[in-house]
């Protein structure tokens, strides 16, 4: 079935990755012809792997970016053919199916070459100016009697590798130069058919449907002749014989491959380029796996992915540009995201993405798994902060209200021991800190980036000047015009905010001064609602 991807955004928090999880569930029940998988775009942080082990919860899958994989658009139902099929064979399949290139492979199923329309075209070319001839493509007779239509009536099963004629000449004819070992294909001239058994010819072919006499089967027991008996008539026969050869003295020896993984874009110049255009996807053994032609490169099949918890293009899935968006569930402002066609996008101010999540299995008559249950509240929780945050809205409380009733707990409590628990801070890096929960906004002047982490106590107050130092090198190293790091007591209600970058404007936002680049700011906790639009604002 389809796979569409249910994604939160980069520097994932618990809410971007329990409402994939739980909007990918509800989907799942909702759509089952489709096949929702929950993704993660970057690791997971400390709270919410406790929120995870405390549901038992699995982990998203890493998702590195949506772009067109060779696998998103290969033929995985081909036809290849061995090393010893006969060219006529492959070349009748590759006329019926009509197929430009055939796989070639050996006795253990690894690619070896490509059959191409082309190199069929120029064998045709080329014999119809050079004499024919089996001597590069030593061939069966049982090949060659099966692409005349034909039945063999003495010797064995030998392999012959000489030239091929048409003998329509006398038989005394001094310029014949057939000789020892070669093909020779004639009508019912016994004088001409001893002669050629006398000059030790590998094989007679007898068109016509004209059974040999019994000397002339004599003869060829004795001599080792071997001899076949065609329907057709000569013309045809000489032109069969040499299309009986095996297909790999005519294939290309060195194909152009691919990997299943291989981004569709990295490949597709290289395809366009050869002659053949196509290549075949094979596995670490070399076995054929799949077949891309110039064909599936001419307007693919996008990846389908369903946003949650963001609609800014900077803060999703790499590839986001090239993939169909197929719905947009999030309490965020509207962002940047762009889709081709329109889409069932839903913006709604609640605290928690995870609280429309709930909604909409209610609404869906659905209850979640309790894995599911738990991971949701853990997410409205955290985004909330325990329904401390500004943002927090009468839906957040009837969602926590529900999740209670249905887990049997008290969410107060949970979430306080989530907040403790699920810290790291004070012994995570600067760096870590930096990116754990981090985003970016477009100002008048340029990006611009918050990033916040929360604290249960004061942990991190001895360490705002190392914070600060590491602020300043990131604000150095990306150019943005303001870079900020919130630093959010949850228990004092309480944020301290570094900044780097453009201090005046943030001074100007707040109403109040920065003593080494912080702010102090009591009673804020939210990002979204009281730290994010001031800032917009000022610029």
């Amino acid at each position: 079935m389809p796979n569409i991807a249910v994604t939160g955004h980069r520097n994932p928090d618990t809410d971007s990755i329990a409402a994939a999880i739980g909007y990918a569930e509800l989907r799942g029940r909702q759509d089952p012809d489709n096949t929702y998988i929950p993704v993660r775009l970057g690791d997971v942080n400390s709270q919410t792997r406790w929120v995870l082990e405390q549901a038992a919860a699995a982990e998203p899958m890493f998702l590195p970016h949506i772009m067109l994989r060779v696998r998103d658009v290969m033929a995985q139902d081909f036809y290849a053919a061995g090393v010893d099929d006969p060219i006529r064979e492959v070349g009748l399949t590759m006329a019926a199916e009509k197929l430009d290139v055939v796989p070639i492979v050996d006795h253990d199923g690894r690619l070896v070459g490509v059959m191409t329309e082309r190199a069929l075209a120029r064998r045709y070319i080329r014999e119809t100016r050079e004499a024919s001839s089996l001597v590069d493509t030593p061939t069966r007779v049982s090949a060659i009697a099966a692409a005349v239509s034909g039945s063999q009536v003495v010797g064995d099963d030998i392999t012959v590798a000489g030239r091929v004629w048409v003998f329509a000449m006398a038989t005394d004819f001094p310029e014949s130069g057939i000789g020892a070992g070669d093909v020779v294909v004639l009508g019912n001239r016994e004088d001409a058919q001893l002669k050629m058994i006398e000059r030790e010819v590998a094989l007679l072919v007898v068109s016509n449907g004209l059974a040999p006499s019994d000397d002339v089967l004599r003869a060829a027991r004795e001599a080792g002749t071997a001899v076949v008996v065609s329907e057709l008539d000569s013309y045809v026969c000489g032109r069969l014989t040499t299309l009986a050869a095996p297909c790999s003295a005519l294939m290309d020896t060195d194909p152009v491959t691919v990997r299943g993984n291989d981004l569709l874009e990295d490949v597709t110049d290289m395809i366009k380029d050869v002659s053949y255009r196509a290549a075949v996807a094979v596995d670490r053994s070399g076995h054929p796996i799949g077949l891309v032609t110039r064909t599936d490169l001419v307007n693919p099949t996008p990846r389908d992915v369903l946003l949650v918890d963001h609609a800014e293009q900077g803060q999703s899935v790499p590839g986001i540009e090239q993939a169909h968006i197929v719905e947009i569930l999030d309490h965020h402002h509207i962002g940047s995201i762009e889709t081709r066609v329109p889409v069932r996008a839903t913006f709604d101010p609640v605290g928690s993405t995870s609280t429309l999540v709930i909604e909409r299995f209610l609404q869906a008559g659905e209850e979640p798994t309790r894995p599911t249950a738990t991971v949701l509240l853990g997410a409205i929780l955290s985004d909330t902060v325990i329904l401390n945050s500004p943002t927090t809205t009468d839906r957040d409380h009837a969602a926590v209200r529900w999740l209670e009733r249905f887990l049997d707990l008290d969410a107060a409590e949970w979430g306080r021991e989530m907040f403790e628990s699920g810290s790291d801070a004070a012994d995570a890096s600067a760096e870590s800190l930096l990116g754990r929960d981090s985003k970016e906004y477009e100002t008048s002047e340029g990006p611009m980036c918050i990033a916040q982490v929360e604290t249960a106590g004061k942990v991190l107050v001895d360490r705002l000047g190392e914070l600060r130092e590491a602020l300043q090198a990131q604000h150095d190293k990306n150019g943005h015009v303001l870079s900020a790091l919130m630093v959010t007591d949850i228990l004092e209600k309480h944020t301290q905010l570094l900044i780097a970058g453009d201090i005046a404007t943030a001074e100007r936002a707040f109403g109040t001064s920065a003593e080494d680049g912080i702010l102090d700011l009591p009673g804020v906790m939210s990002r979204k609602k009281q730290v994010a639009p001031p800032l917009l604002g000022a610029f």
